[in-house]
Protein backbone atom coordinates (compact mmCIF):
# COMPACT_ATOMS: atom_id res chain seq x y z
CA UNK A 1 0.00 0.00 0.00
CA UNK A 2 3.00 2.18 1.02
CA UNK A 3 4.40 1.49 -2.40
CA UNK A 4 1.26 2.48 -4.22
CA UNK A 5 1.11 5.84 -2.38
CA UNK A 6 4.49 6.50 -2.97
CA UNK A 7 4.00 5.62 -6.94
CA UNK A 8 1.20 7.72 -7.06
CA UNK A 9 3.35 10.90 -5.33
CA UNK A 10 6.28 10.32 -7.80
CA UNK A 11 3.87 10.35 -10.65
CA UNK A 12 1.96 13.64 -9.34
CA UNK A 13 5.17 15.34 -9.16
CA UNK A 14 6.63 13.99 -12.37
CA UNK A 15 3.35 15.50 -14.20
CA UNK A 16 3.73 18.88 -12.12
CA UNK A 17 7.11 18.98 -13.40
CA UNK A 18 6.38 17.98 -16.92
CA UNK A 19 3.39 20.92 -16.58
CA UNK A 20 5.53 23.56 -15.48
CA UNK A 21 7.91 22.80 -18.39
CA UNK A 22 5.60 22.89 -20.83
CA UNK A 23 4.58 26.09 -19.74
CA UNK A 24 7.36 27.54 -19.92
CA UNK A 25 7.91 26.48 -23.95
CA UNK A 26 4.88 27.76 -24.13
CA UNK A 27 5.57 30.89 -22.90
CA UNK A 28 8.75 30.83 -24.24
CA UNK A 29 6.94 30.18 -28.19
CA UNK A 30 4.11 33.09 -27.08
CA UNK A 31 6.96 35.46 -26.28
CA UNK A 32 9.06 34.76 -29.50
CA UNK A 33 5.64 34.92 -31.48
CA UNK A 34 5.26 38.12 -30.26
CA UNK A 35 8.77 39.41 -31.28
CA UNK A 36 7.85 38.54 -34.57
CA UNK A 37 4.52 40.42 -34.38
CA UNK A 38 6.67 43.56 -33.21
CA UNK A 39 9.12 43.03 -35.86
CA UNK A 40 6.67 42.65 -38.36
CA UNK A 41 4.42 45.49 -37.50
CA UNK A 42 7.43 47.78 -36.98
CA UNK A 43 8.58 47.26 -40.81
CA UNK A 44 5.15 47.60 -42.00
CA UNK A 45 5.03 51.12 -40.03
CA UNK A 46 8.16 51.57 -41.69
CA UNK A 47 7.22 51.08 -45.07
CA UNK A 48 4.37 52.79 -44.46
CA UNK A 49 5.96 56.02 -43.69
CA UNK A 50 8.72 55.48 -46.43
CA UNK A 51 5.74 55.14 -49.21
CA UNK A 52 4.14 58.36 -47.29
CA UNK A 53 7.58 60.61 -47.73
CA UNK A 54 7.69 59.12 -50.93
CA UNK A 55 4.25 59.99 -52.16
CA UNK A 56 4.48 63.46 -50.00
CA UNK A 57 7.70 64.63 -52.03
CA UNK A 58 6.24 63.49 -55.30
CA UNK A 59 3.04 65.52 -54.36
CA UNK A 60 5.51 68.71 -52.92
CA UNK A 61 5.43 71.82 -54.95
CA UNK A 62 7.71 74.55 -55.11
CA UNK A 63 6.82 78.26 -55.10
CA UNK A 64 10.86 80.06 -55.11
CA UNK A 65 14.26 78.96 -54.46
CA UNK A 66 17.40 79.21 -51.88
CA UNK A 67 20.42 80.46 -53.46
CA UNK A 68 22.99 78.53 -51.08
CA UNK A 69 26.25 78.98 -53.10
CA UNK A 70 27.80 82.13 -55.10
CA UNK A 71 30.96 81.92 -57.16
CA UNK A 72 31.72 85.03 -59.32
CA UNK A 73 32.89 84.53 -62.65
CA UNK A 74 33.45 87.16 -65.51
CA UNK A 75 31.42 86.67 -69.00
CA UNK A 76 32.72 86.71 -72.33
CA UNK A 77 31.02 89.07 -74.72
CA UNK A 78 29.40 86.90 -77.67
CA UNK A 79 30.23 83.63 -76.12
CA UNK A 80 27.93 80.50 -75.50
CA UNK A 81 28.45 78.63 -72.32
CA UNK A 82 26.49 74.80 -72.49
CA UNK A 83 26.94 72.11 -70.20
CA UNK A 84 30.25 69.80 -70.19
CA UNK A 85 29.86 67.24 -67.68
CA UNK A 86 29.58 68.55 -64.46
CA UNK A 87 31.27 71.75 -65.94
CA UNK A 88 30.62 74.93 -68.08
CA UNK A 89 32.42 75.08 -71.27
CA UNK A 90 31.77 78.30 -72.91
CA UNK A 91 33.04 79.04 -76.23
CA UNK A 92 33.06 81.42 -78.95
CA UNK A 93 34.77 82.86 -82.35
CA UNK A 94 38.22 83.51 -80.46
CA UNK A 95 38.26 80.48 -78.10
CA UNK A 96 36.85 77.97 -75.92
CA UNK A 97 37.36 77.54 -72.15
CA UNK A 98 35.69 75.03 -69.20
CA UNK A 99 35.02 75.96 -65.56
CA UNK A 100 34.51 73.44 -63.29
CA UNK A 101 32.54 73.81 -60.33
CA UNK A 102 33.89 75.42 -57.88
CA UNK A 103 34.57 78.08 -60.96
CA UNK A 104 38.55 77.16 -61.85
CA UNK A 105 39.41 77.27 -65.24
CA UNK A 106 40.69 73.71 -66.36
CA UNK A 107 41.91 74.58 -69.69
CA UNK A 108 41.83 77.28 -72.20
CA UNK A 109 41.99 76.93 -76.16
CA UNK A 110 42.25 80.25 -78.75
CA UNK A 111 41.54 79.70 -81.80
CA UNK A 112 40.17 82.01 -84.79
CA UNK A 113 37.01 80.01 -85.72
CA UNK A 114 33.67 82.52 -88.12
CA UNK A 115 31.57 79.43 -88.22
CA UNK A 116 32.05 77.07 -85.12
CA UNK A 117 30.85 73.27 -85.01
CA UNK A 118 30.79 71.86 -81.78
CA UNK A 119 29.94 68.20 -80.81
CA UNK A 120 29.38 67.33 -77.35
CA UNK A 121 29.02 63.52 -75.79
CA UNK A 122 28.91 63.84 -71.75
CA UNK A 123 31.88 65.49 -70.45
CA UNK A 124 33.88 65.47 -74.12
CA UNK A 125 33.64 68.14 -76.34
CA UNK A 126 35.10 68.79 -79.98
CA UNK A 127 35.08 72.01 -81.75
CA UNK A 128 35.74 72.57 -84.93
CA UNK A 129 34.82 74.90 -88.08
CA UNK A 130 32.94 74.54 -91.00
CA UNK A 131 35.05 73.67 -94.33
CA UNK A 132 37.93 74.09 -91.80
CA UNK A 133 40.47 71.59 -90.98
CA UNK A 134 41.49 71.53 -87.07
CA UNK A 135 39.25 69.74 -84.69
CA UNK A 136 40.05 70.45 -80.99
CA UNK A 137 39.43 68.00 -78.76
CA UNK A 138 38.91 68.16 -74.62
CA UNK A 139 37.00 67.00 -71.53
CA UNK A 140 36.29 68.75 -68.71
CA UNK A 141 39.25 68.42 -66.74
CA UNK A 142 42.03 68.84 -70.04
CA UNK A 143 42.68 69.75 -73.36
CA UNK A 144 43.25 65.96 -75.51
CA UNK A 145 44.85 66.92 -78.85
CA UNK A 146 44.54 68.25 -81.67
CA UNK A 147 43.02 66.60 -84.83
CA UNK A 148 44.12 67.96 -88.75
CA UNK A 149 42.13 66.66 -91.50
CA UNK A 150 43.10 66.23 -95.46
CA UNK A 151 39.72 67.81 -96.36
CA UNK A 152 37.22 70.45 -95.01
CA UNK A 153 35.58 69.54 -91.89
CA UNK A 154 31.40 69.73 -92.60
CA UNK A 155 30.05 67.09 -89.71
CA UNK A 156 31.18 66.53 -86.21
CA UNK A 157 30.67 64.07 -83.63
CA UNK A 158 32.40 62.65 -80.35
CA UNK A 159 32.59 59.33 -78.43
CA UNK A 160 32.69 59.98 -74.05
CA UNK A 161 36.45 58.28 -74.48
CA UNK A 162 37.45 60.72 -77.15
CA UNK A 163 36.91 59.29 -80.62
CA UNK A 164 35.80 62.01 -83.28
CA UNK A 165 33.85 60.77 -86.27
CA UNK A 166 34.38 63.91 -89.15
CA UNK A 167 32.11 64.18 -92.46
CA UNK A 168 34.74 65.61 -94.92
CA UNK A 169 33.63 67.08 -98.28
CA UNK A 170 35.81 66.15 -101.64
CA UNK A 171 34.67 66.89 -105.09
CA UNK A 172 32.43 64.71 -105.80
CA UNK A 173 33.22 62.14 -102.89
CA UNK A 174 32.28 62.58 -98.86
CA UNK A 175 34.43 61.21 -96.44
CA UNK A 176 33.33 59.39 -93.32
CA UNK A 177 36.69 59.10 -90.94
CA UNK A 178 37.30 58.52 -87.48
CA UNK A 179 39.39 59.50 -85.05
CA UNK A 180 41.25 58.42 -81.73
CA UNK A 181 42.26 61.40 -79.67
CA UNK A 182 45.66 61.23 -80.37
CA UNK A 183 44.77 62.67 -84.03
CA UNK A 184 45.20 58.71 -85.87
CA UNK A 185 42.78 57.99 -88.19
CA UNK A 186 41.27 54.50 -87.01
CA UNK A 187 38.56 53.95 -89.29
CA UNK A 188 38.06 55.89 -93.51
CA UNK A 189 35.08 54.97 -95.18
CA UNK A 190 33.70 57.05 -98.79
CA UNK A 191 30.14 57.61 -100.09
CA UNK A 192 28.68 58.68 -102.82
CA UNK A 193 25.29 60.58 -103.42
CA UNK A 194 24.65 58.22 -106.60
CA UNK A 195 25.98 54.98 -104.22
CA UNK A 196 25.06 55.09 -100.71
CA UNK A 197 23.89 58.50 -100.29
CA UNK A 198 24.81 61.90 -98.54
CA UNK A 199 25.04 61.63 -94.48
CA UNK A 200 22.58 63.65 -93.19
CA UNK A 201 23.37 62.94 -89.80
CA UNK A 202 25.48 60.77 -87.51
CA UNK A 203 26.30 60.52 -83.89
CA UNK A 204 28.72 58.17 -82.14
CA UNK A 205 27.92 56.10 -78.78
CA UNK A 206 29.49 57.11 -75.51
CA UNK A 207 31.92 54.24 -75.32
CA UNK A 208 32.23 54.89 -79.33
CA UNK A 209 31.89 51.21 -80.25
CA UNK A 210 28.75 52.27 -82.32
CA UNK A 211 28.72 54.61 -85.38
CA UNK A 212 25.17 55.56 -86.22
CA UNK A 213 24.76 57.38 -89.75
CA UNK A 214 21.59 58.72 -91.63
CA UNK A 215 21.86 58.58 -95.33
CA UNK A 216 19.36 60.44 -98.24
CA UNK A 217 19.31 59.36 -101.50
CA UNK A 218 17.14 58.93 -104.56
CA UNK A 219 15.95 55.29 -105.50
CA UNK A 220 14.05 55.40 -108.70
CA UNK A 221 12.90 58.94 -108.07
CA UNK A 222 11.65 58.28 -104.37
CA UNK A 223 13.51 60.04 -101.43
CA UNK A 224 14.82 57.19 -99.13
CA UNK A 225 16.80 57.34 -96.06
CA UNK A 226 19.41 54.52 -94.60
CA UNK A 227 20.09 54.60 -91.01
CA UNK A 228 23.11 52.64 -90.37
CA UNK A 229 25.23 51.18 -87.30
CA UNK A 230 28.47 50.94 -87.86
CA UNK A 231 30.56 48.12 -84.85
CA UNK A 232 34.08 49.54 -84.22
CA UNK A 233 34.22 46.39 -81.81
CA UNK A 234 35.00 42.97 -82.25
CA UNK A 235 31.73 42.35 -83.21
CA UNK A 236 31.83 44.59 -86.23
CA UNK A 237 34.62 42.39 -87.27
CA UNK A 238 32.60 39.68 -88.30
CA UNK A 239 30.67 42.38 -90.69
CA UNK A 240 32.02 43.53 -94.38
CA UNK A 241 33.21 47.71 -93.47
CA UNK A 242 31.70 46.89 -89.84
CA UNK A 243 28.01 47.31 -90.92
CA UNK A 244 26.03 45.88 -88.19
CA UNK A 245 22.73 46.52 -88.86
CA UNK A 246 20.41 49.09 -91.18
CA UNK A 247 17.05 50.05 -92.32
CA UNK A 248 15.69 51.93 -94.92
CA UNK A 249 13.01 54.52 -94.30
CA UNK A 250 10.88 55.55 -97.71
CA UNK A 251 9.86 59.24 -98.22
CA UNK A 252 11.29 60.26 -95.01
CA UNK A 253 14.45 62.58 -94.23
CA UNK A 254 16.08 62.25 -90.96
CA UNK A 255 18.24 64.96 -90.14
CA UNK A 256 18.61 64.45 -86.48
CA UNK A 257 20.29 61.12 -85.05
CA UNK A 258 21.86 60.50 -81.44
CA UNK A 259 22.31 57.86 -78.45
CA UNK A 260 20.61 57.87 -75.22
CA UNK A 261 22.96 55.24 -73.79
CA UNK A 262 25.40 52.80 -74.93
CA UNK A 263 22.36 50.79 -75.24
CA UNK A 264 19.85 52.84 -76.69
CA UNK A 265 19.51 55.05 -79.90
CA UNK A 266 17.25 57.01 -81.98
CA UNK A 267 16.97 58.93 -85.29
CA UNK A 268 14.06 61.38 -85.94
CA UNK A 269 12.61 61.77 -89.34
CA UNK A 270 10.52 64.95 -90.84
CA UNK A 271 7.82 62.13 -90.27
CA UNK A 272 8.90 59.51 -88.33
CA UNK A 273 10.80 59.14 -84.75
CA UNK A 274 12.16 55.74 -84.52
CA UNK A 275 14.09 54.47 -81.19
CA UNK A 276 16.66 51.23 -81.36
CA UNK A 277 18.44 49.37 -78.43
CA UNK A 278 21.16 46.71 -78.66
CA UNK A 279 24.74 47.77 -77.91
CA UNK A 280 26.31 45.44 -80.52
CA UNK A 281 24.06 45.07 -83.40
CA UNK A 282 21.43 47.35 -82.97
CA UNK A 283 17.70 46.75 -83.86
CA UNK A 284 14.46 48.54 -83.84
CA UNK A 285 12.40 48.82 -80.46
CA UNK A 286 9.79 51.30 -81.28
CA UNK A 287 8.69 53.60 -84.00
CA UNK A 288 6.33 56.80 -83.40
CA UNK A 289 4.92 58.74 -86.05
CA UNK A 290 3.42 62.62 -86.75
CA UNK A 291 2.52 64.48 -89.40
CA UNK A 292 3.35 68.18 -87.83
CA UNK A 293 6.68 70.36 -88.06
CA UNK A 294 9.12 69.52 -85.25
CA UNK A 295 11.15 72.73 -83.75
CA UNK A 296 13.36 71.04 -81.45
CA UNK A 297 14.69 67.85 -80.18
CA UNK A 298 16.00 67.28 -77.01
CA UNK A 299 17.23 64.09 -74.90
CA UNK A 300 18.54 62.74 -72.18
CA UNK A 301 19.65 58.82 -70.37
CA UNK A 302 16.23 57.57 -70.97
CA UNK A 303 13.85 60.20 -72.27
CA UNK A 304 13.27 61.70 -75.85
CA UNK A 305 11.47 65.20 -76.35
CA UNK A 306 10.19 66.46 -80.19
CA UNK A 307 8.77 70.25 -79.29
CA UNK A 308 5.92 70.78 -81.94
CA UNK A 309 3.66 74.19 -82.49
CA UNK A 310 -0.17 73.23 -80.40
CA UNK A 311 -2.64 71.40 -81.35
CA UNK A 312 -4.95 73.24 -79.41
CA UNK A 313 -5.91 76.99 -78.93
CA UNK A 314 -4.84 76.94 -75.79
CA UNK A 315 -0.95 76.43 -75.31
CA UNK A 316 1.58 77.60 -77.86
CA UNK A 317 3.25 74.60 -77.82
CA UNK A 318 3.48 70.97 -77.94
CA UNK A 319 5.98 68.41 -75.66
CA UNK A 320 5.90 64.39 -76.62
CA UNK A 321 7.75 62.80 -74.35
CA UNK A 322 9.05 59.06 -75.32
CA UNK A 323 10.55 56.69 -72.92
CA UNK A 324 12.12 54.10 -74.26
CA UNK A 325 11.20 51.32 -71.77
CA UNK A 326 7.33 52.26 -72.99
CA UNK A 327 5.96 52.75 -76.05
CA UNK A 328 3.65 55.43 -75.54
CA UNK A 329 4.40 59.26 -75.91
CA UNK A 330 3.25 62.09 -73.07
CA UNK A 331 1.95 64.99 -74.27
CA UNK A 332 2.31 68.28 -72.16
CA UNK A 333 1.99 71.86 -73.30
CA UNK A 334 3.26 75.07 -72.54
CA UNK A 335 3.71 78.66 -73.24
CA UNK A 336 7.07 79.76 -72.63
CA UNK A 337 9.29 80.59 -74.73
CA UNK A 338 12.67 78.26 -74.28
CA UNK A 339 16.35 78.80 -74.59
CA UNK A 340 16.54 74.68 -73.46
CA UNK A 341 14.92 71.73 -72.42
CA UNK A 342 16.66 69.19 -70.28
CA UNK A 343 15.06 65.74 -68.37
CA UNK A 344 15.83 64.53 -64.97
CA UNK A 345 15.53 61.19 -63.70
CA UNK A 346 11.45 61.50 -63.47
CA UNK A 347 11.00 65.09 -64.65
CA UNK A 348 11.80 67.53 -66.98
CA UNK A 349 12.78 71.29 -66.64
CA UNK A 350 11.98 74.01 -69.48
CA UNK A 351 13.30 77.62 -68.77
CA UNK A 352 14.59 80.62 -70.38
CA UNK A 353 17.02 83.37 -69.36
CA UNK A 354 14.25 84.83 -66.92
CA UNK A 355 11.74 81.96 -66.18
CA UNK A 356 11.44 78.10 -65.58
CA UNK A 357 8.93 75.95 -64.89
CA UNK A 358 9.23 72.20 -64.02
CA UNK A 359 7.09 69.61 -64.59
CA UNK A 360 7.02 65.96 -63.62
CA UNK A 361 6.36 63.08 -65.89
CA UNK A 362 3.27 62.25 -63.88
CA UNK A 363 1.92 65.72 -64.99
CA UNK A 364 2.37 67.43 -61.50
CA UNK A 365 3.99 70.85 -61.77
CA UNK A 366 6.82 71.13 -59.18
CA UNK A 367 7.93 75.36 -59.75
CA UNK A 368 7.33 77.90 -61.98
CA UNK A 369 8.98 80.92 -61.19
CA UNK A 370 11.49 83.64 -62.57
CA UNK A 371 14.76 84.11 -61.89
CA UNK A 372 16.55 87.21 -60.14
CA UNK A 373 19.01 87.20 -62.74
CA UNK A 374 19.50 86.69 -66.15
CA UNK A 375 20.52 83.31 -66.96
CA UNK A 376 22.92 82.20 -69.27
CA UNK A 377 22.59 77.82 -68.55
CA UNK A 378 20.85 75.98 -65.92
CA UNK A 379 21.72 72.68 -65.02
CA UNK A 380 20.74 70.15 -62.55
CA UNK A 381 22.79 69.16 -59.44
CA UNK A 382 21.52 65.97 -58.13
CA UNK A 383 18.39 64.68 -58.06
CA UNK A 384 16.96 67.11 -54.70
CA UNK A 385 15.83 69.73 -56.97
CA UNK A 386 18.93 71.39 -56.91
CA UNK A 387 20.36 73.41 -59.84
CA UNK A 388 23.29 75.57 -60.99
CA UNK A 389 21.96 78.85 -62.89
CA UNK A 390 25.03 80.43 -65.34
CA UNK A 391 24.46 84.17 -65.39
CA UNK A 392 26.67 87.45 -66.64
CA UNK A 393 28.90 87.26 -63.44
CA UNK A 394 28.13 84.16 -61.20
CA UNK A 395 27.48 80.62 -60.95
CA UNK A 396 24.91 80.10 -58.70
CA UNK A 397 23.66 77.12 -57.14
CA UNK A 398 19.77 76.91 -56.02
CA UNK A 399 17.68 74.73 -53.92
CA UNK A 400 13.74 74.77 -54.39
CA UNK A 401 11.64 75.65 -51.66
Amino acid sequence: MADIRSYMKEKEKREKREKKQTDYKEKIARHKLASVYRVILILVLLAAFAVFLVVQYRRRTYTDYNTIATIPRESVSGATDVKLGSAILTYSKDGAHCTDSRGSVTWNQTFEIQDVILARNRGTVAIGEYNGRSIYLADSEKLLGEITTAMPVRQLSVSENGYVTAVLADTDITWINTYDSSGEMIRESRTHMDDSGYPMALSLSPNGELLLVAYVYVDAGILRTKIAFYNFGRVGENYSDGLVSSYVLTDTVVPYVGFLNDEAAFSVGDNRLTIYSGGYVPEEAAGHLYDREIRSVFYGDRYIGLVFLSDNNENRYQLKVYDTESDKAKDFYFDMDYTDIFFGRDNFVIYNEAECQIMTMGGTEKFRGSFSKTVRLMAPVGNTYKYMLVTDDSIDTIQLK
